[in-house]
Order: structure tokens, then sequence, then C-alpha cells
């Protein structure tokens, strides 16, 4: 830049080149600001849309398990030889579940027509203990993880048996439920359900023979609990009712937790479970997950007969 010498025009051509120099650096500090602004928008977006991880928490879920109106239940219990419980006595109706979840222990209460119960969860030993009472007698058993994958082992070569016995039915490869798989399908669909946004999805399990099917879940981006991906329904539960209800595999893919699922089962029944209520500040009394002392608890192994392992057991639900 060139001055101008004479003392007014010098004075006037600072001025200008200071005012130049004042504005250039406006335009950068705004240009910063933005920059800024820009990031701390991301970081907050991201760090909100991420599910909080929550340790304790008290879970109120209602199922119900809907039957088909013109179901005849008389050739039902025929069908069964008299021998066993009956489908429709069992599972059919509403059933309300309680679930305290502490750390690595999760209980659940279990109330229905048929009877009560309480399902006790020990996942740093990996050990499933239930306890339940049923048309006044009360019973309690319990096993490992590695005891359920053994009994899960049996039932399938059983089926598999069965099905080479049958000469009515195609014979179909040997069934091996590692070949299961899973995925998500994500929607755009969003609704309010026990104060949570949720987001609709479906889970789609691939399995014998290339057989898919999808059940609908709605679950909330918002929260996620430590080794609990969903609550109520039958397949997470230990025996009986895991024999009789759909396999539910891929939940921890969700990005966050399940607050409501449907899906079909046998007997052209249909599974409705939703969560009523969510309690996350609340201190839970580590005594809550004791279990009663004047129950007698048994190895699983020793009840197999009643929970699927003989003729006469519960009935199996879809595979």
């Amino acid at each position: 830049m060139v001055f101008d010498k004479r003392p007014s025009n010098l004075l006037i051509d600072l001025v200008n080149y200071s005012t130049y120099k004042l504005n250039l650096a406006t335009k950068i500090i705004k240009n910063m600001k933005s920059l800024i602004t820009v990031f701390l928008t991301f970081s907050i977006t991201f760090c909100f849309s991420q599910a909080k991880l929550y340790q304790s928490a008290i879970i109120n879920t209602t199922t119900n398990v809907i039957a088909p109106e013109e179901e005849d239940v008389q050739n039902l219990q025929n069908n069964q030889d008299g021998r066993g419980m009956n489908f429709r006595n069992m599972m059919d109706g509403e059933t309300k579940f309680v679930t305290y979840l502490k750390n690595d222990f999760v209980k659940t209460t279990i109330k229905s027509e048929m009877g009560k119960g309480s399902v006790y969860r020990d996942n740093s030993k990996q050990l499933t203990s239930t306890v339940f009472e049923m048309m006044g007698n009360k019973m309690g058993f319990y096993f490992t993880d590695e005891d359920q994958e053994e009994m899960q082992k049996r039932r399938d070569s059983m089926m598999a048996e069965r099905r080479k016995r049958d000469t009515t039915q195609k014979q179909t490869p040997q069934f091996d439920r590692s070949k299961f798989t899973t995925e998500i399908a994500y929607t755009n669909e969003s609704k309010k359900i026990a104060g949570y946004n949720c987001k609709k999805a479906y889970l789609v399990t691939t399995r014998l023979l290339g057989v898919k099917d999808s059940s609908v879940f709605w679950y909330s981006p918002e929260i996620k609990f430590n080794n609990l991906y969903s609550t109520g329904g039958f397949s997470n539960m230990p025996g009986m009712m895991s024999n009789m209800a759909p396999t539910l595999n891929g939940l921890e893919k969700l990005d966050g937790f399940v607050i409501r699922y449907e899906m079909n089962m046998r007997r052209n029944r249909r599974m409705e479970v939703e969560v009523t209520k969510i309690v996350l500040d609340k201190e839970i009394d580590s005594k809550e997950f004791d279990i009663p002392k004047d129950i007698e608890m048994k190895p699983m192994k020793e009840m197999g007969n009643m929970f699927g392992g003989g003729r006469g057991g519960f009935m199996r639900g879809r595979d």
C-alpha cells in the first residue's frame, strides 16, 4: 500500500488500513465461532443419540397371548392324549411381569391365572434359579448356562430322531440351531409407549431350510440396560415356558431397549408384549434377589420330564 505523505491524507490512509484489518479479524472470528457451534452441535447430538446404559431399574411388563376364537378345545385336549398340561390353559390370556435389575442380578416376578413365580438370574455366575407356585404346589430349580445349552442339544436331538421315525413327513437335513441367523430391519415409523419415544423395527430370523419369519418390535433408542434386552414374553423364561414359546435371538443387535413386540406362535396364537412402566431412580435392596429359604431347590436335570424331557412334558414352541 502506498501512503500519501501529506499529514492529513496519511492519517486517513492509516485509519482505512486499520479498519480493513479489523474487518478481516472480525470475519475470521465469526467463522471460528460458526465452526465451534457446528462442532458442539454435532457433539451434543452424537452424545444424545447414544442410548444411555442403566445398571438398575424396575420394569413392569404385560404379556397377552391371544388364542383363535374358533379353536376346538376338546380336540386340542384329545390330541395330547390327556397327558401334560393343556396349552390353552397354560399360556393363553394375560400375564404380568415385574423385572428388577441391579448390576449383575435380575429378578422377574410372574403372575397369571395359572399361578405365580419368580426367576432369579446371576449373570456373574451364569446361574438361573426359578421358584413358582402352581395349583397349590411350590417348586424350585436351578441351572447354569452350560446346563441349558446341553439340555437344548438333547431336545434338538430328540426332535431329529422323531422326524426320522415319522415316515409320513418329508425327511429334512440335520437340525442345527447354530445355523439360525437374525437381522434387524429398521423403519422410519415411531410412536410413544410408556412415556418413551420408540422406533419400529423387524427382527427377521432365518431358520431350518432357509425359512424366514419376522417379529415386530418397538424399541426406545434412549435407554439400554446391562445384560437385559427385553422383558416379558416367555422365550427368556427357563424350563416350561421357554419350551412352549418362540425363541428370540438377536435382540442385542437392536440400538436400544425393546418396549413392545408382537409375534406369531404355534396353534395360530399371537403374543403381544408391552412395557407399561419403567422406574430408574429407585434404590433396589440387594435382599430383593435372595431366593426364599422355604423352597427346596433342585437341579433342572432332575425335573427334565416335566419341562419337555419326556412324552408327557410341555410342548415346545416354534423352532
